[in-house]
């Protein structure tokens, strides 16, 4: 059942997902969007260098030896940008006036109930997760996982703004997850949260390197599966909605993230784990940043990229036009940014110690740029973070990212200081 599952997810959506059956009218108006959007790409992205972005990146190329090799890696950014000028979602501020009286009843009400003024009573401690669905299958040769599904339990609050709409999502209301992990005596645990766009298998196992994770390091390794992402999609494509669609959504996709990933904390915590440490990269980095303030328990968090804000993360990736033409619209950017307190790291206090908190940026990134990672640091108690010589997409290839893992899983209990000690033969 799980292999089947999986391969609906590689080839065709995911089985028992949202039926996606497009009128003829939906099926025109689609391709005349794409059309659109393949005409604007090329004007969008002249305005996006333009405004000083080039010069930014061109820094930070600067900054390597090899500069030409991180220049190839940032051109990779952009292709990921224009992918998604092209078959992206809509964005969120093409709705701005339903958008912008929405937000006012969200400030009211987030405001009446404290959740601005104390952002962590905005999270609940979720129950535990006792006895999920656990089927085996098989990945790419030499990685067997167990696929693990359970019934999310996440519902905003009662009176929520949003709230009706987002528990119409059926496909996000389960939870899913791949373990990779070894028999015999228990292991230590390295849960990866991924990043936008992730969550198929194939993605995900290069993304996080699992090989190296599972084989060489010797540990066990949970991926979960983010709301809107891979089964859980609503959209088109994996992770439309989460940022750059409705913002309540995206409180609430965030919020569904943080509790999910809590419940499969505590459900590897069970399997007699003796050492447990989190590890996300981009969105999945902002996550991680949030998990290390709601559990003081885990041994260690590794921010990779990560975004601190998501709507100045936005603005930052949007041409200076584009976010002159929002404000004079009325888009409501202050509202926006004043809600997503309730799911920013930047508003909670780390609980996991500072020494066992680490990050890693690209001194190239265009897409979660420099800044983001620094707002991080600093509010983190500036704890050991490493550059490494590339950009967003090309953190798997990098060996500073390889070498700050095995520092932050060794500083962490769950390798040993000679990783023979625990390499699988």
């Amino acid at each position: 059942m799980a292999a089947v599952k999986e391969a609906a997810i590689l080839v065709e959506g995911p089985a028992g997902g949202v039926v996606w059956a497009p009128s003829m009218v939906e099926t025109v108006g689609r391709g005349v969007g794409l059309a659109m959007r393949a005409m604007a790409a090329p004007l969008i992205a002249g305005a996006r260098w333009g405004d000083g972005r080039a010069l930014r990146t061109l820094r930070g190329v600067a900054q390597s030896r090899a500069s030409w090799t991180v220049g190839l890696k940032a051109a990779f950014d952009e292709v990921f940008f224009l992918t998604e000028v092209v078959a992206g979602a809509p964005l969120a501020f093409l709705e701005t006036p339903r958008l912008t009286e929405e937000a006012a009843r969200a400030l009211e009400q987030f405001d009446e109930r404290g959740w601005l003024a104390r952002p962590e009573t905005y999270h609940r401690t979720p129950p535990p997760l006792v006895s999920p669905d656990v089927e085996a299958t098989v990945a790419v040769p030499g990685l067997s996982y167990e696929y693990v599904s359970f019934a999310s339990e996440y519902d905003p609050w009662p009176g929520e703004i949003g709230r009706e709409r987002w528990l119409a999502y059926e496909a996000n209301r389960t939870a899913h997850a791949r373990v990779f992990r070894h028999r015999g005596a228990p292991r230590p645990w390295v849960v990866c949260v991924p990043g936008y766009r992730m969550g198929g298998i194939a993605v995900d196992i290069v993304g996080f390197q699992v090989g190296w994770l599972y084989g060489t390091l010797g540990l066990n390794v949970a991926i979960p599966v983010l709301p809107f992402h891979g089964p859980r999609r609503v959209g088109r494509r994996t992770g439309d909605g989460y940022i750059t669609g409705d913002f309540i959504d995206t409180i609430h996709a965030q919020a569904q993230t943080l509790w999910d990933i809590r419940r499969l904390l505590a459900w590897v915590r069970a399997q007699e784990a003796p050492a447990v440490g989190v590890y996300g990269v981009s969105l999945g980095g902002y996550t991680t940043a949030m998990l290390a303030s709601l559990d003081a328990d885990l041994d260690c968090a590794v921010a990779g990229m990560p975004p601190a804000c998501f709507a100045r993360l936005m603005r930052d990736n949007s041409p200076a036009i584009v976010n002159r033409l929002t404000e004079y619209a009325g888009f409501p950017w202050k509202a926006v940014e004043t809600l997503l307190r309730v799911v920013s790291p930047l508003a909670l206090t780390p609980q996991v110690p500072v020494e066992r908190r680490f990050l890693f940026a690209g001194i190239a990134d265009s897409l979660a740029p420099r800044s983001q990672a620094m707002a991080l640091w600093r509010h983190w108690g500036r704890p050991r973070l490493a550059w490494y010589p590339g950009s967003h997409s090309s953190f798997m290839l990098e060996p500073a990212v390889r070498g700050l893992l095995r520092e932050a899983f060794r500083c962490g209990g769950l390798v040993a200081d000679d990783e023979r000690a625990v390499r699988v033969a």
